[in-house]
């Protein structure tokens, strides 16, 4: 794949070959946060929920969730179901649409009671 950008040190537009080796590479660490992060997260959810979750799965949305195969990495380190949105860069936003539109019903789970 080709990657274009700015060089740093000449400050011309470059294009550069990458092979996904590298960029596998470069997402190494961030990945690895967020394997962490999801772990931590299921470890501190109340029992209740955890049984949801194993037997429905996650849910991944927004652009990480595009990553080829980040669903079967999550699935495969955490042993949780975890599929892609149908529309994973659009459905946080429409889910927040949905939920002003119900406002009245959704009002004890988004306005902190003071």
């Amino acid at each position: 794949m080709d990657v274009r950008g700015r060089d740093l040190i000449a400050g011309l537009p470059r294009t550069i070959p990458i092979t996904s080796s590298e960029v596998m590479e470069a997402i190494e660490a961030p990945l690895q946060q967020l394997v962490s992060a999801v772990r931590n997260v299921l470890e501190q959810t109340p029992p209740e929920l955890s049984s949801d979750i194993i037997d429905k799965g996650m849910v991944m949305s927004g652009g990480g969730a595009l990553l080829r195969n980040i669903d079967k990495l999550l699935t495969q380190v955490t042993g949780v179901p975890c599929h892609v949105a149908e529309n994973p860069l659009n459905c946080v936003a429409m889910g927040t649409g949905l939920a002003l539109e119900h406002f009245d019903f959704f009002k004890k789970s988004l306005v902190q009671q003071i």
